[in-house]
């Protein structure tokens, strides 16, 4: 694994530190008057969620890790657990439902997902950033209604309550981004 320097972390690496992996979430770099400076790094525990504050000097070396990615079919959730297939070795893969978040919702049944693994631990799940959905639930349009940004909640058919323009009405296929858990645009 390469070796990187403490001023050289960015939002995003993966690190090898006190025997944990870590993933960087936020990063500030740090120059007081007295002193060198430093980078304020915040991590977060991929195995057990814990989160770290760290100061890195320019000198000081860590590891930075780079992580596998698969792309493997979604078939099925047991006793909160995801099970993945492997479409080229068929091999199956469980996954802890929790690495998904508030997105977990938007996994559908035979979805293709990205895993990422570190050796054969599987450490991360990202879904399609564009997902459809139907909506089973919303408003009807009011008439004279048609301010600029006025938006209506809706209910979508996995359960997800989002917020979605006027002129969407119910049954209707919408296309959902998962990155922000917004209506995108009608599919």
């Amino acid at each position: 694994m390469p070796k990187i320097n403490g001023n050289e972390i960015k939002i995003g690496n993966i690190l090898e530190h006190d025997g944990g992996l870590w993933a960087a979430v936020k990063v500030s770099h740090v120059k007081p008057g007295k002193g060198g400076a430093f980078a304020q790094v915040e991590m977060k525990n991929l195995r057990t969620g814990s989160k770290l504050n760290e100061r890195f000097r320019s000198e000081d070396k860590v590891e930075k890790v780079r992580l596998e990615q698969k792309d493997q079919q979604f078939l099925y959730e047991t006793d909160g657990r995801l099970v993945f297939m492997d479409t080229e070795t068929f091999e199956q893969v469980e996954i802890d439902a929790e690495l998904l978040g508030e997105r977990r919702p938007f996994l559908q049944d035979g979805m293709t997902a990205t895993v990422e693994y570190h050796e054969e631990e599987a450490l991360g799940v990202s879904i399609p950033q564009k997902v459809v959905c139907k909506v089973v639930e919303t408003e009807p349009v009011v008439k004279g209604q048609t301010a600029a940004n006025s938006y209506k909640p809706a209910i979508l058919d996995n359960g997800v309550r989002i917020m979605v323009p006027p002129f969407i009405a119910t049954d209707e296929d919408i296309i959902v981004n998962t990155d922000v858990i917004e209506y995108s645009e009608r599919a």
